[in-house]
């Protein structure tokens, strides 16, 4: 059986890192200059090959989660990650989101995980989005209101808003669509109706709340002015660290791609949050066109190549049980 785990992980990785040399700069600056190959140094002075936060704290939550789901086991590992430079790079955490470094100081001076995340409107950037792609691997055959619950948990020890948590779950669960092996089309049609149908069912959040989703959830009826999210011009696509912006702009790149590099280049070069949406939009691209798709030199520059190897293989025979 393939490893999906090794494809997911690695297409991840490899976006992140194509990222990190060129974060918050504009889309104006990079249509000029534009990424197309894994370069070094720039905004974080980082060597080629190095991943951010994003992969890092991702790794952490696989790790965990090779020895089964334990919120109070994730939330250590992050704190790990925090304190003691676990699962970076080069030994040392360069690169940090506001509310996850609050969110972590909380859960060091012994808050509960489930409510350390922010939870206001203001606390929804990507960092609980970048990080929860591990998660499918561990959920996948669980219903949809266990789903729920547990990509709840896990945003939560960082990123409490309904929408954070929305948005981890509609990504998930394009994921375990993605994961069936059908067409990337068919899978997100099949996404919108498994999640909306579950909202209808659940109403697990305010109609003002779940309209904020409309360009990813909405089909085009009749002649109003609503199409699918891959159908919209590029200058409509957002790419700044709030969450939402990074779920549209990962789901357009993906959809409006038609391989792992055009996928993860299109991501980058919309600048700004460059390398969490390379690294959320290269998760769906290496997992649907595989590891075999991603440029081989692009993976051996990575940072820690052999490592996120052997995290992948433990991880995928952890979940095959």
């Amino acid at each position: 059986m393939k490893n999906k785990v090794l494809d997911a992980l690695i297409g991840m990785a490899v976006g992140d890192a194509l990222g990190v040399p060129v974060e918050f700069l504009s889309r104006e600056l990079l249509r000029k200059s534009p990424v197309v190959e894994m370069v070094g140094y720039g905004t974080h002075n980082q060597p080629a090959g190095t991943w951010s936060d994003d992969s890092s704290l991702a790794f952490c939550l696989a790790e965990s989660l090779c020895e089964g789901y334990d919120i109070n086991k994730i939330a250590k590992i992050f704190l790990r990650w925090y304190q003691e430079d676990h699962w970076t790079p080069h030994g040392r955490v360069f690169d940090i989101g506001v509310a996850t470094s609050q969110a972590l100081r909380r859960v060091r001076d012994g808050e509960n995980p489930l409510v350390a995340g922010g939870v206001t409107e203001y606390d929804n950037g990507n960092g609980s989005l970048m990080r929860i792609l591990p998660l499918a691997f561990y959920i996948q055959h669980k219903s949809i209101d266990e789903r729920f619950k547990l990509i709840s948990e896990v945003s939560s020890i960082t990123h409490g808003h309904i929408r954070s948590i929305l948005s981890c779950f509609i990504y998930i669960e394009y994921v375990l669509e993605l994961l069936k092996g059908i067409d990337k089309m068919e899978a997100f049609k099949n996404m919108q109706k498994t999640v909306n149908a579950f909202f209808k069912e659940y109403q697990i959040c305010s109609e003002e709340e779940l309209h904020k989703f409309h360009r990813i959830l909405e089909n085009p009826i009749g002649d109003y002015n609503i199409y699918p999210i891959y159908e919209y011009p590029e200058h409509e696509i957002r790419s700044s660290g709030y969450v939402l912006h990074t779920l549209e702009a990962s789901f357009w790149c993906f959809l409006k791609s038609m391989n792992y590099a055009e996928a993860v280049q299109k991501a980058v070069n919309l600048g700004e949050d460059t390398d969490t949406t390379g690294c959320v939009t290269g998760g769906l691209a290496g997992l649907y066109y595989g590891l075999e798709s991603i440029p081989a030199h692009w993976i051996e520059a990575l940072a820690r190549k052999n490592d996120i190897f052997s995290l992948a293989e433990k991880l995928f025979k952890a979940t095959q049980k």
